[in-house]
């Protein structure tokens, strides 16, 4: 499971930063965070400062507001006209 979410993370990102697939790759990461938060870092304490899950929760909304805002006008996703 870790190596799949390594790729997922690895070209997701790299989609995300080129600004291609935006909308459907960032729901994408953030459930992979969501899920990352709750099966790794919710069991071993209520509070994400004690259980180190902050940057899971920060990344799986950071995503979330990629997915509603979309990838903006220098990604190729507006180059390409889906945008």
């Amino acid at each position: 499971m870790p190596w799949f979410a390594g790729m997922l993370e690895l070209f997701g990102g790299s989609l995300i930063v080129l600004g291609l697939f935006t909308r459907p790759v960032a729901f994408l990461l953030s459930g992979l965070m969501a899920s990352a938060y709750f099966i790794a870092h919710a069991p071993q304490s209520f509070y994400p400062i004690l259980n180190n899950g902050d940057a899971a929760i920060l990344y799986c909304f950071v995503f979330l507001y990629f997915v509603f805002v979309g990838p903006g006008r220098w990604s190729l996703d507006a180059k390409m006209g889906r945008e």
